[in-house]
């Protein structure tokens, strides 16, 4: 299925994409590269631009058919990378420590053998996502004309996960990932001097009784559909200085259910909660939601077809929980068959968004042949 050049080259690539990582929604350079890289193998159409910096590869059989969408992700993290490959990140504050260097050159992969082979029917759609990170990418795409036009019928993505033996494949149908929704709270009283704070309004007790109020709403507990989450994330309080009594403060707060159902209530219950001790303590209030991500199910035919492609395939495969992670690739089930696998990365590796952690290029070809073989199996 492939080469030793083909392993080379890929590895090669994989590593130039971790030495110049991109933040989501400024991705374009790593979006150049893979269109570089991989228009050597002539897909029959390539679409740039989608949802921001997305791109597209298409690879069609020219029949009528089925199509088939592989996903990956191109953006990196605000993190600074402390591990010292030779390919360490060359941008300041970025890396890819997540992975997402990783699962594109496995669509890379897969786009080399569909250049030599296409499907027998239909078409298989490569789509390199922009800004899963912030939860905004996936919307993006599938808001954007573009895409309507290449909508695929089943879609099937994959994240590489530390703790998961080598190589080895984590599927389950049903819950896949949590739904999550970050909440930013801005309080506002009346600075003073520090010598006569009685002249101002500090929002000093608010913000002491809301982290452990907006905690307690949710402490995790069995995955079921009751579980909820509230983890404080950011808080502060003032500037940073002795002379002045604080008027300002910021909360940020990440609200996690496992399903989208429990999500608005949640929600419902953490506002309801700010504006009473907002209001008990006289102090102007705001509040906005960044990074929402929807649950991510796993449909069951989709995840019958992955079962069987890891068969065919060679790559062991069991069932795991849902990861109390979120994961933007939710969107793409909600007018498809949806399925993502986790591929595993060692047991002994560094989790993902640890400053250390580095994708094992070992999983470029296990990863791929999965894809591969689903692709197959629906379009021959």
């Amino acid at each position: 299925m492939f080469t030793n050049s083909d392993i080379a080259e890929l590895t090669a690539f994989r590593r130039e994409l971790h030495l110049w990582p991109e933040l989501s929604g400024a991705e374009e350079e790593t979006a150049r590269r893979v269109v570089a890289f991989m228009t050597a193998g002539a897909p029959d159409k390539v679409l740039t631009g989608l949802g921001g910096t997305g791109v597209a590869l298409v690879y069609d059989s020219g029949r009528a058919g089925p199509s088939v969408m592989i996903r990956a992700e191109l953006d990196a993290l605000p993190i600074e990378e402390t591990g010292t490959p030779d390919y360490r990140s060359r941008i300041a504050g970025r890396g890819h420590l997540c992975g997402h260097d990783g699962h594109m050159a496995m669509l890379c992969a897969v786009g080399r053998v569909l250049a030599r082979q296409r499907p027998a029917r239909g078409r298989v759609i490569l789509l390199f996502q922009p800004a899963e990170e912030t939860g905004q990418g996936a919307a993006a795409v599938l808001a954007d004309p573009a895409f309507a036009a290449i909508a695929p019928d089943i879609a099937l993505s994959l994240h590489n996960m530390p703790g998961l033996p080598l190589g080895h494949v984590g599927l389950a149908e049903g819950p896949a990932n949590c739904a999550s929704r970050g909440l930013d709270i801005r309080l506002c009283g009346r600075t003073a001097h520090a010598s006569m704070p009685d002249t101002g309004l500090s929002p000093m007790r608010a913000l002491a009784r809301l982290m452990p109020a907006l905690t307690a709403l949710g402490g995790g507990g069995p995955l079921d559909t009751g579980f909820r989450m509230a983890t404080v994330t950011h808080a502060a309080l003032g500037e940073a200085t002795f002379g002045v009594a604080p008027g300002a403060a910021r909360l940020m707060v990440t609200l996690r259910c496992l399903e989208d159902a429990g999500m608005d209530a949640l929600c419902a219950e953490a506002e309801a909660l700010v504006r009473d001790v907002a209001e008990a303590e006289g102090l102007e209030l705001s509040m906005r939601y960044d990074d929402v991500f929807l649950a991510c199910r796993n449909a069951p035919e989709a995840v019958a077809l992955l079962r069987r492609a890891c068969t065919a395939a060679g790559v062991p495969v069991s069932e795991v929980p849902p990861m109390l992670g979120s994961e933007d690739f939710g969107r793409f089930g909600h007018d498809r068959p949806a399925a993502m696998f986790l591929l595993g990365a060692g047991e002994d590796r560094p989790q993902l968004h640890n400053p250390d952690y580095d994708f094992p290029d070992d999983l470029i070809p296990v990863g791929a042949a999965v894809f591969l073989q689903a692709i197959r199996e629906v379009l021959g």
